[in-house]
């Protein structure tokens, strides 16, 4: 009898050990062809997700807005998406929480030969700007028209809200003076030719803000985080050191170059650059009150319409990796 529990206990204990070393699939929402599909073609590649804590099941998304429907109705556990949709989600109770993904966030373009070198040269023209009336980087340079007492430039400038590609052409086209578009777009714009004026991050420092900001990052529930943190950690981890091989190893960069969706050799250098430019190198407290200071000037500019009535992000906004 004894010889037959000792045998159950030692049956049962490998069971359970067997059980334990499972891993647990992360659902990961992506754009087909964006970055973060980099990543994870170069994080399979390098076997980085080897580790047996996780496995990446991938759900292609059409466009962001698909992301944020697919993570909201449980399709998947996370996406990539910004902190400002994070926040407003918190104030009606969601437990969406935001770790930093990347710094770039896209830039101010305009031909070669343009007489536009500076924001106040925009007065009178006809400036493209991707994403629509409530695009960050169009909110912040009205933001900064307003704080520099040049109110009426911006009122002065003809807008045209589009998408990326349609504005792109336009510009192509010369029916555009300038163009506010996504990072990717601009440097596919400045690979033929053109030229930036200024990006994001030097946007928001017109604004008397230091600290480079991250514009994405993963989104995910925080009670799902809670609940993985070391899986969710390995992740993180994995992605990190993917995107430091995609700008360090020329053969991890080779890998994806189908994804970059070109096969000029110049425009897949400045994508490269540009990318690797937005490595998020700080993430701290001082970074996040910067984040807040973002956030109450979108507030302000964008009369509540982008961020909700809240007067400062959601506590919580931010996952801290380390988090008990």
């Amino acid at each position: 009898m004894k010889k037959q529990l000792h045998f159950f206990w030692l049956g049962l204990l490998f069971s359970l050990n067997s059980f334990a070393a499972e891993p647990v699939i992360i659902r990961l929402g992506i754009l087909e062809f964006g970055t973060a599909a980099w990543e994870v073609q170069t994080l399979q590649s390098a076997k980085l997700d080897e580790s047996g804590k996780f496995e990446l099941a991938i759900h292609p998304l059409a466009n962001p807005e698909a992301g944020k429907i697919a993570l909201q109705s449980g399709a998947v556990d996370i996406i990539v998406s910004d902190w400002i949709w994070v926040s407003k989600l918190r104030s009606t109770g969601a437990d969406y929480t935001f770790y930093p993904y990347s710094n770039v966030s896209g830039g101010l373009v305009v031909t070669e030969n343009s007489p536009i070198k500076t924001l106040n040269d925009l007065k009178d023209k006809r400036l493209g700007i991707a994403g629509g009336e409530l695009d960050k980087n169009g909110l912040l340079m009205q933001a900064a028209f307003q704080q520099q007492g040049n109110s009426e430039i911006a009122s002065s400038i003809e807008k045209v809200y589009g998408a990326p590609p349609l504005l792109n052409q336009q510009m192509l086209n010369n029916r555009l003076d300038a163009v506010m578009t996504y990072w990717h777009f601009a440097a596919k714009l400045e690979a033929q030719g053109y030229r930036q004026i200024i990006d994001g991050q030097a946007l928001i420092k017109t604004l008397g803000i230091e600290e480079e900001v991250p514009a994405l990052g993963y989104v995910f529930k925080q009670s799902w985080a809670e609940q993985h943190k070391q899986v969710l950690t390995g992740f993180l981890q994995a992605a990190r050191q993917a995107r430091a091989l995609l700008c360090e190893s020329d053969e991890a960069w080779q890998k994806i170059l189908p994804l970059t969706q070109t096969d000029d050799t110049h425009t897949q250098s400045v994508l490269r650059k540009r990318y690797c430019e937005g490595a998020v190198k700080q993430w701290g407290d001082p970074e996040k009150n910067a984040a807040n200071r973002i956030y109450r000037i979108l507030k302000t500019v964008s009369h509540n319409k982008l961020t909700g009535k809240d007067d400062n992000l959601q506590p919580g906004t931010f996952w801290a990796i380390d988090q008990e």
